[in-house]
């Protein structure tokens, strides 16, 4: 029986034909095909008796075979050959919506050159993930990629292994130290074709060797603007990050950078950036600046958020209205605020008195262990009485001799990029970190710390907590501006420590109001739960960073920082989770800051100078770069400044106090990207 997709052949041609269809009319059949050799199309009538004369030569598809085998096969055919009739095909069997700037840059930028080296590097909440996994799929559908590695910042891995499995259906596995050392011997590179890592566990010396010797069809690094180098005359400095950016350009066919910051202002660093591309192909800034002038730049795209429109041509971002609550600490509370800055202002000080054998990696672990005490006094009383708790035991292990001090030889910059957990686990070390160096100085500050966890006790058992007070009226306003608004009865509520989002979802039970929670101990599974738990079911969310990371929480419109996180850039991950694609109405940000704090005295006038620049720059964009908007001013060192007493509040307040004028917003815009902007 000749069947669709039999290759015949007989007396009536000489060439062999694969059988495209078979229809009988009256007596005759018509055989519908093509010449498999010269390919010349058959489209010929044979009277029944015709037919015996034909030979099968090979059976393509055996439709008397199992159904489920010959559907797939047919449909392996059709997927080898789809490209070639539908030019969308990733975007047709990807779980997206796409919009018509993500299509514009997959396929009328990206996929159009044959080696692909490309920057992608549109404004925040543009779908950079989406884009990626657009091109990585219609790579994998058109058989032209196999082998393919996705470099993130570490608290990102999660948020790129759950995406790119919802939406592509693609499986990848997280290559980290653990999973490194369970391959001993071979090289986990090799053995895996789909993988997930962090840009600083893939720096390493020991392990950016192994990398080296290993190709990639496709490499995507997010957040790619880390890989940075600085021209200092004629000499060129290289982070660990830039040399990791070597080694996967030189072993790489096809190589992706994502990032919403690309320039910084800095036309060198930003030339030596995209030299990770394509090595050589600007040989100074000059020539970028001529490219972009002539807009005949082939290595990125960028679009800024104001110009980002759906398929009606609406903007896809709602505004947003950052509001600044300040209040004023209790008697009480700034009490125990005075007395903690007292002992880590003599801790702190104590460390520069110290002899050469302490090095400066221990002097900045000291600092760091210190400034950990005024982070979680400035997040929650709660979080300060746990962690002295937690400092005291480990000291009084210490002095009994059941534990030693440990070196924690890491820095705060690395930290950050650290999943939640781990960078939580690091902190634990660091609050162990002491500069006595006999028994007698440790029970001395043990005496210290009991006196301090004496003070917060009473605090919290006083009840009179001002923060908290501020809070609650927060989350009434709040569901005021959602009535009005008639929006979603949803309120996301941030904080930095563990210890405070256990204190606050107590809290807000107590009150009355349905709460649920997300924070970095949690499994990316438990963090979908609980996001499908706050859309559904809760009025409140309470959450740590981790819900910055990865989580989709659109359908609400209201925030509260319950406490600012010190890494200005941080800020920026939070809003995001809100005000994103998707976001429906008009969102607010309450930002709850101690007025008469050191450290709430430089957020208030950060937040002062932020509205400042959004005004004279007229969008808010500014609060997308906030890390770069101030340009030369290091914000968390302003901060560990003004809490040590390094410099006086005056000096302090000054750096920040500077004019925006026309020149300075020219350098924003510049920081923001706008001259490499595509409309």
């Amino acid at each position: 029986m000749i069947n669709a997709g039999n290759i015949i052949k007989g007396s009536f041609w000489n060439e062999p034909v694969k059988v495209e269809k078979i229809e009988k009319i009256g007596i005759y059949f018509r055989i519908v095909g093509s010449t498999i050799h010269s390919s010349q199309y058959v489209n010929q009538i044979l009277r029944k008796e015709d037919i015996d004369k034909l030979e099968i030569v090979e059976s393509i598809i055996d439709f008397s075979s199992n159904p489920e085998n010959t559907f797939f096969v047919t449909e392996a055919t059709r997927f080898k050959y789809a490209s070639l009739f539908d030019p969308l095909l990733a975007m047709n069997v990807s779980k997206i919506d796409p919009l018509p700037f993500q299509i514009e840059a997959v396929y009328g930028y990206v996929l159009k050159q044959p080696n692909i080296r490309f920057l992608i590097a549109d404004d925040p909440g543009a779908g950079k993930t989406i884009m990626a996994g657009l091109i990585l799929k219609e790579l994998k559908l058109r058989r032209l990629v196999n082998r393919i590695l996705i470099v993130v910042p570490g608290h990102l891995k999660d948020q790129w292994r759950r995406e790119l499995k919802e939406k592509f259906d693609e499986n990848f596995i997280v290559l980290d130290r653990n999973t490194f050392n369970a391959h001993y011997g071979e090289n986990p590179w090799e053995r895996n074709e789909q993988v997930i890592s962090s840009i600083d566990f893939a720096k390493q010396d020991e392990i950016l060797s192994t990398l080296s010797s290993v190709h990639w069809d496709l490499v995507i690094v997010d957040e790619a603007h880390k890989m940075s180098a600085y021209k200092y005359g004629k000499i060129i400095s290289k982070t660990q990050r830039y040399k990791l950016g070597e080694v996967l350009s030189r072993t790489s066919t096809h190589l992706i950078f994502l990032t919403a910051t690309p320039h910084k202002g800095d036309p060198e660093n930003f030339r030596l950036f995209l030299d990770l591309l394509k090595p050589g192909f600007f040989a100074t800034p000059q020539m970028v600046e001529e490219s972009l002038k002539n807009k005949d730049n082939p290595l990125f795209i960028r679009r800024l958020k104001e110009n980002l429109r759906d398929f009606e041509g609406r903007p896809i971002f709602t505004r947003r209205f950052p509001i600044t609550i300040k209040f004023y600490l209790s008697e009480q509370e700034k009490d125990l605020y005075n007395e903690v800055s007292r002992y880590v202002i003599e801790q702190y000080n104590k460390s520069f008195q110290l002899d050469s054998s302490y090095n400066l990696i221990k002097r900045r672990n000291i600092a760091f262990a210190l400034m950990i005490l005024q982070r979680r006094i400035a997040s929650s009383t709660y979080a300060l009485l746990r962690s002295l708790e937690r400092r005291k035991d480990k000291l009084e292990k210490i002095l009994k001799g059941d534990e030693k001090q440990k070196d924690v030889p890491f820095y705060y910059e690395d930290i950050e990029d650290l999943e939640e957990e781990e960078r939580w686990k690091k902190e634990e070390e660091w609050e162990s970190i002491t500069l006595a160096k006999d028994p007698e100085e440790l029970k001395r500050e043990i005496k210290v710390l009991e006196e301090l966890i004496e003070k917060a006790n009473q605090v919290i058992k006083s009840e009179q907590e001002v923060k908290l007070k501020e809070l609650r009226n927060a989350i009434e306003e709040g569901f005021k501006k959602i009535n009005q608004m008639k929006g979603n009865p949803k309120i996301l509520i941030f904080t930095e420590s563990k210890d405070t989002l256990d204190y606050l979802v107590r809290k807000i039970k107590s009150w009355g109001y349905e709460v649920n929670y997300i924070h970095g101990g949690m499994s990316i599974d438990d963090r979908i739960k609980a996001e499908k738990i706050f859309r559904d079911e809760t009025e409140i969310m309470v959450a740590t960073e981790a819900a910055g990371e990865g989580i989709n929480l659109q359908f609400c419109h209201i925030m509260i920082n319950y406490d600012i996180p010190w890494n200005p850039n941080r800020l920026e991950q939070r809003m995001g989770r809100i005000h994103r694609y998707g976001q429906q109405k008009d969102v607010y940000i309450f930002n709850l800051v101690a007025a008469d704090t050191r450290e709430g005295q430089v957020l208030l006038k950060l937040f002062d100078k932020l509205e400042e620049i959004k005004n004279k720059l007229g969008s808010d964009r500014v609060f997308d770069v906030i890390g770069d908007v101030f340009e030369g001013i290091n914000l968390y060192q302003l901060i560990i400044d003004a809490v040590t007493n390094a410099k006086s509040m005056d000096e302090i307040l000054k750096e920040l106090d500077f004019k925006p004028d026309e020149k300075y917003i020219s350098k924003i815009k510049q920081a923001l990207g706008e001259s490499l902007a595509t409309n």
